[in-house]
């Protein structure tokens, strides 16, 4: 049984060590060494920015669990865009990770469904991400859910500047 519920603190060390590896699975192929470490020490770890959005009151997490261990989360908060696209009335969905060996479970559909939720009860009009162009899966399942291409972010893995799809799903 996969049980959910909202992050706290206390769900830190398990939080970072699945998202780190769910990264590295995805996206470790992306980028030269250097770039991918640069990019895990900034994110993940103690002073990573996974934890310190965990503790900020401006980032909501919905966690996914089963038998006690996170298989996936959803984390929501202040956009980092800077006039790629209109932001008002929207919620601003920063990552989607569940592990490889729950996808297919509906893990990532209840964890997306929890975010327009929220969005919802917070009268906003839309929720807006950014998924890299190669990844093909992510890029599915968000076209699959509403989602739609309206822009372009220059995401950074250390150095190395990747093209990011800005995509959009009105409420």
């Amino acid at each position: 049984m996969i049980d959910y519920r909202n992050a706290v603190s206390t769900d830190g060390e398990a939080l970072d060590a699945m998202a780190r590896r769910v990264w590295l699975a995805t996206f470790g192929h992306s980028a030269p060494a250097k770039d991918i470490d640069a990019y895990v020490a900034q994110a993940y770890g103690p002073a990573g920015t996974l934890r310190r959005h965990l503790a900020d009151p401006a980032y909501d997490f919905q966690i996914a669990l089963e038998g006690g261990a996170v298989i996936g989360y959803c984390k929501v908060g202040p956009t980092f865009f800077n006039g790629e696209v209109p932001t008002e009335g929207t919620l601003h969905l920063h990552q989607l990770y569940v592990d490889p060996a729950a996808h297919g479970s509906g893990v990532a559909a209840h964890l997306l469904d929890w975010c327009c939720a929220l969005a919802r009860r917070r009268d906003l009009q839309a929720v807006q991400l950014t998924v890299w162009e190669e990844n093909d899966r992510a890029r599915a399942f968000y076209a699959k859910h509403g989602f739609t291409h309206i822009g372009d972010y220059a995401f950074k893995t250390g150095e190395q500047i990747d093209r990011d799809l800005i995509m959009r799903r009105d409420l």
